[in-house]
């Protein structure tokens, strides 16, 4: 089976990338940013710099069976009301054009802020409420894609992802800005209070995930890619702490939590 990825220049994209390398897969990776090519070196897959679109997307990506699509723009700013004014027309331009060129799957990445502010266990069943830019931009997303279903006969899953760390993510994330602080010789790490909970998973699983559904199942619906494990973030950073050997301590309730997101949440099947 014939895969390409778009977004593979992102966190998520570079992980699957390796994934993919390592099983000796090879894959057409898509990227919009020139100034990242630096990170395919000695990739085993055949790159293309995609940001304009002309209608021929899906013959530059070799014609695949299947397109997992990770990339889009402006993040991690969640809030930005660019996610809904700019981005997500491109990616319904895009994304349109390649069912129309004839793609037969799909797998396209989402986020748990579909959820809103909704808390406790939210399996794939629950229904959205978006409640900022970046959660409800994925929504419309989704919601196009099911009803061009109606009239296209194409596979989707539509894949929503919770919370991910490892090497490489924004430097905004949590994990960076720890491991940043451990770099640095800090012997305290400033944090919120740390109580509220998330679902994290190691971006390595998700990649593997990603790939294991794009090529043998590619037509699951609407689904969580998630632990199912709730934790409290401050447990999570002593984890962290504990499982590198690190002598860095958390000080709580220095920051606020951010408002964009309910206090307590993770995923569930």
């Amino acid at each position: 089976m014939k895969i390409a990825i778009t977004g593979a220049s992102g966190f998520l994209g570079t992980y699957v990338m390796k994934h993919l390398d390592d099983s000796g897969k090879k894959a057409t990776y898509s990227y919009r940013d020139k100034l990242k090519s630096n990170i395919f070196k000695n990739h085993k897959g055949v790159l293309l710099n995609l940001d304009v679109y002309h209608g021929d997307e899906l013959s530059k990506l070799g014609s695949p069976d299947v397109v997992l699509h990770l990339a889009w723009g402006g993040l991690p700013n969640y809030t930005s009301d660019k996610h809904l004014k700019n981005e997500l027309p491109k990616q319904i331009k895009f994304l349109e054009g390649l069912i129309n060129q004839g793609l037969k799957s799909l797998v396209v990445t989402g986020t748990c802020f579909e959820y809103g502010m909704q808390e406790g266990e939210l399996k794939s069943s629950s229904l959205p409420r978006p409640s900022n830019p970046y959660g409800c931009a994925k929504d419309l997303l989704r919601q196009k894609l099911q009803d061009l279903q109606v009239h296209k006969d194409f596979n989707l899953t539509w894949a929503r992802l919770f919370y991910m760390y490892g090497i490489g993510q924004s430097k905004k994330s949590l994990y960076s800005l720890l491991l940043n602080a451990v770099k640095k010789g800090d012997k305290i790490f400033k944090m919120s209070s740390g109580e509220q909970v998330r679902d994290f998973m190691h971006v390595e699983e998700v990649a593997r995930k990603l790939i294991d559904i794009s090529l043998n199942n590619p037509n699951s619906g609407v689904i969580n890619i998630c632990s199912g494990n709730p934790v409290k973030i401050k447990d999570l950073v002593n984890y962290w702490i504990k499982e590198n050997k690190w002598s860095i301590k958390p000080k709580l309730g220095v920051y606020q939590i951010p408002e964009y997101e309910p206090f307590e949440f993770w995923g569930g099947k």
